[in-house]
């Protein structure tokens, strides 16, 4: 399914159509972009407090909107399967994170 979405996005990217959403995020530019990821972001953490079916909502918001940034900056869906391939199967020891007040 993310997949097929990345490369719908990125065939609009590539193929404009009159009245596409996703045009229109490409037209405004990568601060335009930026913007909406954040705010889609606020609006997943605040969803998460509240209900569940608004988070299910908002993070499908957010990971549509993602993909839009990714193909803005040509980055193929590709390099974060290969990147989220890496960490699989490593244990992550929390002494070697920061905390989250440090941050």
């Amino acid at each position: 399914m993310l997949e097929s979405l990345y490369n719908e996005i990125v065939e609009r990217k590539e193929q404009p159509k009159e009245g596409s959403y996703t045009n229109y995020l490409f037209d405004k530019g990568l601060d335009k972009i930026l913007k909406k990821v954040g705010e889609e972001t606020t609006e997943v953490i605040i969803a998460a407090k509240n209900d569940q079916k608004e988070l299910v909502y908002e993070t499908a918001d957010l990971v549509y909107h993602m993909l839009v940034l990714l193909a803005e900056k040509n980055i193929p869906l590709s390099d974060i399967e290969k990147e989220l391939g890496k960490r699989q199967g490593k244990l992550s020891l929390t002494r070697d994170r920061k905390e989250i007040d440090e941050l």
